[in-house]
């Protein structure tokens, strides 16, 4: 089968022939049809992520169909439509104990970071992870849901947005656009910033009450401040020294500051400045295998919904890494491994 392999640190990707991998005990095979193209994989790429592993498969926002089982698996599981979630814990720590997987610190296997992923024709993964997608749900849609959906409702659920709160999400790619549709889901009051207009119009249409272009000559720290009286919640998305900054200034006392995006910057901040506003600051990773199943739960009901800049085949993966590289998508750039109906 095909596999875009990564080879190491500062190198380029490369599409491979290796062979179909046959599902364990407790395993399925699924074929792949669409994969989502996240910016994790550029951090890969670039060496700001390295996990210390050499020539695995890339990709973790899977879709597909479970075409092959393995021992003990339900045969009723044969031909399901599924997204895959990409943890498996180690299962006896106080964190795996909890439905914590995401933070286990001897995870079996996480697919597209340190185990085959889904840059490839077929994968292999536990078959508790494998969630069945509503048959009005295309794979092309719930494909980029399988990490930026998970992480926007891990990230929405850590916050604990309360009814009428403000809320700002900082960077409006594909988690800054779910988490738009979490955080008014559950009652937020939103405002975007980010540096593509389209992608602003984007959350106006999300309901985002304001938008605000961080390359204008308008103070978004100030704009803020004066809609808002200081934001109650704030999702860090982008990661650079800059807007991590303006992000802390931009909170009311005792506000939320959640950071899920990152750079090669650090955060400064003084001790005092934490201390006088009783700020809580979080980081959040990834999700849990319920955040998995709330996600296709609201896209099928169309309380949250995915967008697909473009498909491109696998041996384009590159032509999508640098749209993805450049900023320009207006959502996901998803692999599509055929041109039938999904």
């Amino acid at each position: 089968m095909r596999a875009v392999r990564y080879l190491g640190p500062g190198q380029p990707f490369s599409l491979q022939t290796i062979p179909c991998p046959q599902p364990s005990p407790g395993q399925v095979r699924v074929k792949l049809k669409a994969c989502g193209m996240c910016h994790t994989e550029l951090h890969f790429r670039d060496g700001l992520l390295d996990l210390g592993c050499r020539d695995v498969t890339m990709g973790h926002e899977v879709a597909g169909v479970i075409e092959a089982l393995g021992e003990g698996v339900n045969p009723h599981r044969l031909g399901e439509r599924v997204m895959v979630y990409y943890y498996e814990g180690c299962g006896v720590c106080e964190y795996c104990r909890i439905g914590d997987e995401h933070l286990c610190p001897t995870v079996k296997a996480q697919p597209g970071f340190f185990t085959d992923g889904g840059y490839a024709d077929y994968m292999v993964v536990r078959a508790t992870n494998c969630i069945v997608v509503p048959d009005h749900v295309s794979l092309e849609e719930i494909a980029p849901m399988a990490c930026a959906g998970t992480t926007a409702v891990h990230a929405g659920k850590k916050a604990d947005i309360k009814p009428g709160e403000w809320v700002v999400i900082h960077g409006t790619g594909g988690v800054g656009l779910a988490l738009l549709q979490y955080a008014r889901h559950v009652g937020g009051r939103v405002i975007a910033i980010d540096r593509n207009e389209n992608r602003l119009e984007l959350a106006l249409a999300l309901g985002a009450e304001h938008s605000l272009n961080a390359t204008g000559t308008e103070d978004v720290t100030a704009r803020v401040l004066a809609l808002t009286g200081g934001a109650h919640v704030v999702f860090e998305l982008v990661g650079r020294e800059s807007t991590m900054q303006a992000s802390l200034d931009m909170l009311r006392r005792r506000g939320r500051y959640v950071i899920v995006g990152y750079s090669a910057d650090s955060l400064k901040v003084h001790p005092i400045d934490l201390i006088v506003r009783e700020l809580r600051l979080m980081g959040s990773v990834g999700s849990t295998l319920q955040d998995a199943h709330d996600i296709v739960e609201l896209v099928g009901r169309g309380a949250i919904r995915s967008f697909v800049d473009s498909t491109i085949a696998l041996e384009n993966f590159e032509q999508g890494l640098g749209i993805l590289e450049q900023g320009h998508a207006q959502g996901r750039i998803v692999i599509r491994f055929d041109q039938t109906s999904l």
